[in-house]
């Protein structure tokens, strides 16, 4: 017994920044059904997020609504990518730079990418050739593009959904169909297998 009290002493010390961002750019099942139940927001609050792409953006609950939103269309490959780059722009070190920039493009710019970002070949092509030596700045031309399709195409549509107007008017919320796309994996298809690195990379 006092064996695998050690054992589980150790396995949270291990838990790394690799492992974090893999949750972040995987995501849980489990953890998004949780989210989604736990979205109280307030009808003025909601009314706000139609004032601008930027305001729905920066709010906690609008960034988590919008996501939910996307998982609806099928799209929500944008938004993750989206995520995944502002928290890249926040590594600090070489080595964590080098990991998070190589695990985005394998999930959302190479050719046939699990959540493959729809990206102009030049700025794809530009990332590719950058990708062994990252810098902060290495996804901004493509954050830029998806920012734009998303605020030009699904953030309009979010603002005739149901799922806003059920905020807007204060009403329960719907639950979702979240559906994936057969081509699509999330971070729950690997709860059984070790957390080792080498396994997604």
């Amino acid at each position: 017994m006092g064996t695998s009290l050690i054992f589980v002493s150790q396995l949270n010390m291990c838990e790394s920044k690799e492992k974090a961002f893999f949750k972040l750019i995987h995501g849980s099942a489990k953890e998004e059904a949780s989210k989604e139940a736990k979205i109280r927001v307030r009808p003025e609050e909601a009314g706000r997020w139609g004032e601008s792409f930027e305001k729905l953006l920066s709010h906690k609950d609008g960034l988590e609504t919008f996501t939910r939103f996307l998982k609806t269309e099928f799209s929500e490959e944008n938004i993750e990518f989206w995520k995944a780059c502002e928290d890249f722009k926040r590594s600090k070190d070489p080595q964590q730079i080098l990991f998070k920039a190589q695990a985005i493009y394998e999930k959302f710019i190479q050719t046939d990418a699990p959540q493959e970002v729809n990206l102009d070949f030049h700025t794809k092509e530009l990332i590719t050739q950058n990708i062994t030596q990252p810098t902060l700045h290495t996804f901004d031309a493509a954050q830029g593009r998806v920012y734009q399709l998303m605020e030009q195409d699904s953030y309009k549509r979010f603002l005739k959904s149901d799922i806003y107007a059920d905020l807007i008017e204060g009403r329960p919320q719907r639950p979702s169909n979240l559906r994936r796309r057969s081509r699509s994996f999330t971070y729950n298809e690997f709860q059984d297998v070790k957390s080792d690195v080498a396994i997604w990379l």
